[in-house]
């Protein structure tokens, strides 16, 4: 990209950098942030400091590095605010091709060859979709069908880093900052998303976050609904089916307030309850453009009661939507979805909605491929 010859690119470029200049404090690092900016943005391989260091300042690249080195690491800017200012001049333009449908967690991951990056450790890599040496990062994204915007966005930091105060010193780890699993790193990003007003839409999570109950459940308690990627093991109670009510109270003692089951009363795994499903419930549902033609696959629902360890509850949780996908030629179902979205949704929407998440896949592949996502280094 050539600033200078794109239409109107350099002052829209120069507006926006300015913007974030007045939430990084100091006046010194106005210049350091253009810099890197255009490092970002600019052809090349890598988007590491010391390659955008010699794009950037081809006369004085070590003096640059260092610069752009101090800039990343250690000025004490708020990336919490970064990002808001991002939000705030960036929303209105996503906006203008239809409002905020979808909050979409995910995480994104960054494959290491050393241990010194903050959080990095061996784990689960989705870029490489095997464990391996890697940094993750949880973020939450706004989004419609035009586009998704990061609006809030953390490493994860191991258990083994949690407790390691030698290494946390070392690489500058804010004392306030515990260990946290990725799901409630996920529900801190939408409580927070929640306090600072940004429009709501639908919470979108695949199954390393929608299995979580707790997380589920806590979704809802914030007036948000979801869509949630669940596995084939996931028991449920059907429509026609419940859990046992408490027992009877004897007169003695405390009255039993707990579900219970016995062998003629228990859940289904939804994969069972799917493999049931007469052939009449089963639609094509078509739900956006691919490359050559609308994306289809063949679908059911229905509705359930999650069944997980009810028997510690005292009433069945609420009724909501169990979204089934098995393609034509597929031998078994292949997902499968929970959703808290309203029962007088079409089945159309509710598709659509869940198969949104496309966006932010392709959102990631591109920051990773155009501006050096993938190289982050921190």
């Amino acid at each position: 990209m050539d600033l200078r010859t794109s239409d109107g690119s350099e002052s829209r470029f120069s507006a926006f950098v300015e913007g974030l200049v007045s939430v990084i404090g100091h006046a010194d690092r106005a210049r350091p942030l253009f810099d890197y900016c255009i490092g970002l943005i600019m052809p090349g391989e890598r988007k590491s400091v010391e390659p955008m260091a010699a794009v950037t300042a081809p006369d004085r690249t070590a003096a640059q590095h260092q610069s752009l080195l101090h800039f990343v690491g250690q000025s004490p800017w708020s990336d919490e605010g970064v990002l808001a200012k991002v939000g705030e001049m960036v929303l209105p333009a996503i906006e203008r091709h239809g409002p905020i449908e979808a909050w979409i967690i995910d995480d994104t991951s960054f494959p290491k060859k050393g241990a010194h990056s903050v959080g990095v450790a061996r784990q689960y890599c989705g870029q490489l979709g095997k464990q391996d040496n890697c940094q993750v990062a949880v973020s939450l994204s706004l989004a419609n069908h035009h586009a998704s915007l990061p609006a809030m966005y953390r490493l994860y930091l191991p258990q083994e880093w949690a407790a390691d105060k030698k290494r946390r010193r070392k690489a500058g780890v804010p004392k306030e900052i515990s260990f946290k699993t990725k799901p409630e790193i996920a529900l801190e990003q939408i409580d927070a998303a929640c306090r600072a007003g940004l429009p709501r839409g639908v919470v979108l999570m695949d199954a390393g976050y929608g299995c979580n109950t707790d997380l589920r459940t806590s979704i809802s308690a914030l007036a948000l609904t979801y869509v949630a990627g669940i596995l084939p093991n996931t028991t449920v109670w059907t429509s026609d089916t419940a859990p046992l009510p408490p027992k009877k109270w004897s007169g003695k003692g405390r009255p039993p307030k707990l579900l219970r089951r016995d062998h003629k009363h228990q859940p289904i795994s939804v994969k069972e309850l799917a493999l049931c499903l007469p052939k009449r419930v089963w639609r094509t549902i078509k739900w956006r453009e691919g490359a050559a033609e609308r994306l289809s696959s063949r679908f059911a629902r229905a509705r359930v009661c999650v069944a997980h360890r009810d028997y510690q509850l005292t009433e069945s949780r609420p009724e909501e939507w169990l979204l089934i996908e098995w393609p034509e030629g597929e031998d078994e179902p292949t997902k499968y979805w929970l959703s808290a979205l309203p029962e007088t949704i079409t089945f159309g929407r509710l598709v659509e909605l869940t198969k949104l998440r496309w966006r932010i896949e392709r959102d990631y592949q591109d920051l990773k491929q155009e501006v050096g996502l993938g190289h982050f280094e921190g």
